[in-house]
């Protein structure tokens, strides 16, 4: 493994700084958005502009790195993004917030589409798995790494903004000073959603209400901590139990998937999130109880999206993959999009804890929906599955790409391997 990591290290400490920034900048935006006063309807809107120019970055950024080239691309948008990180304490106004969040989410989409073509470019089939493990892992500990630095200063001066800013520009700088040439990042055109609905109902449909989760969890949280009281110390806590269970239930889940039906996977695991979040709501009052649930619910959203890109590629040729991929990738982003405003409503016409009764319904509804697919299509068996492979719902469609390339190969090398015997 060390030797898999001694060629991209410094594209992993890179993202690590970055993820640091960019987790700071997530939740210092319901920190200080409550400290000005904004609704959860404001707030609500301005976590869906992220998403938003986050899903046209994705499109618009591979043309743009064929245009004048993955260095050139990478620095403008951390720059950009750089400058958006400082503006927030300049213009303390809904719009102006949302503007800057999608610079901010088309700038991230952007350096995570660059990123990725260069880890790409720098593994080899044999490396290429564990080299997308390192990333998850790398982007995860830098968003937990984030709500420890936000404890160091206050939300209601710039000081924090100023240092999401300072983690992101120096984090080009090992980026930009090590890496090699890598190839033209190449997109797949995404497959038409009622093509992929036909190949994968539970896939597509399990993964646009996913997306809602995540950008819920993700951009919101923050908003619900503040709303209730939580000192900032807990809010940071709060955000960084999601995704620290997210990486502790990562391997468990994964190591399951290939060895089970994916959709009895998919139904445990959503059903454990509409748990916790229905617990939350009714018995959230106490500290505790919310980082627990923040746990379990975070801790199953990220592998509940990598099995469904899983199950997804267990019914598609190996060509289609990658158009698959990215039309998985839209839909998570529509879901993405529409879950803080529906959230944000519901919050504000309910009250702050309908974070959780709507967290919970989703989850409800991806377990009602597994269920319901496992009486309409035979069991693939699990010998005859794509491999699993851990991937963070941020991931660009270039990731998502190869870790389906990946995964068809690992699993067509076990077909060759048991034919032998």
């Amino acid at each position: 493994m060390l030797q898999v990591l001694s060629g991209v290290w410094a594209l992993l400490l890179g993202i690590v700084l970055i993820m640091l920034g960019n987790g700071m900048h997530f939740t210092l935006i319901g920190l200080r958005g409550g400290i000005e006063g904004f609704s959860a309807a404001e707030l609500a809107i301005v976590t869906s502009g992220y998403f938003a120019g986050f899903l046209a970055g994705a499109h618009l950024t591979p043309r743009l790195i064929r245009r004048v080239g993955h260095v050139r691309v990478f620095a403008a948008l951390g720059s950009f993004m750089s400058a958006g990180l400082i503006a927030f304490p300049l213009f303390t106004d809904p719009w102006a917030w949302t503007v800057l969040r999608l610079l901010l989410g088309f700038c991230m989409s952007g350096v995570y589409v660059t990123a990725e073509s260069w880890l790409n470019a720098a593994s080899t089939n044999e490396t290429r798995g564990k080299v997308l493990s390192a990333y998850m892992i790398a982007q995860t500990l830098g968003i937990i790494g984030a709500q420890y630095l936000l404890t160091l200063g206050d939300a209601a001066t710039s000081v924090l903004f100023i240092g999401a800013s300072i983690m992101v520009s120096i984090s080009f700088g090992p980026i930009l000073l090590s890496v090699s040439p890598a190839p033209v990042a190449e997109v797949a055109r995404p497959m038409p959603l009622p093509s992929l609905f036909r190949s994968s109902p539970l896939g597509t449909v399990g993964i646009f209400l996913l997306g809602a989760v995540y950008a819920t969890q993700s951009g919101m949280a923050a908003v619900f901590g503040t709303q209730i009281g939580l000192t900032a110390d807990q809010i940071a806590l709060l955000v960084a139990m999601l995704f620290g269970g997210a990486l502790l239930l990562q391997y468990p889940i994964g190591w399951l998937s290939d060895r089970t039906d994916r959709r009895k996977l998919i139904f445990s695991a959503a059903a454990l999130g509409a748990g916790s979040c229905m617990l939350a709501w009714v018995f959230g009052g106490g500290l505790w109880p919310l980082m627990a649930a923040a746990f379990f619910a975070g801790g199953v959203t990220t592998p509940l999206y990598a099995l469904f890109l899983a199950h997804t590629n267990d019914f598609l040729s190996a060509e289609d993959m990658p158009a698959a991929s990215g039309g998985l990738v839209l839909a998570f982003g529509v879901g993405a999009i529409l879950g803080p405003l529906i959230t944000g409503s519901a919050m504000q016409l309910l009250g702050p804890f309908s974070f959780w009764l709507v967290l919970g319904t989703i989850f409800g509804v991806i377990a009602l929906y597994a269920l319901y697919r496992m009486t309409q299509r035979a069991v693939v068996p699990a010998a005859e599955t794509e491999s699993y492979i851990g991937m963070l719902p941020t991931t660009s469609p270039v990731a998502v790409e190869a870790a389906s390339v990946w995964a068809a190969e690992q699993a067509e090398a076990k077909l060759d391997a048991d034919g032998q015997f």
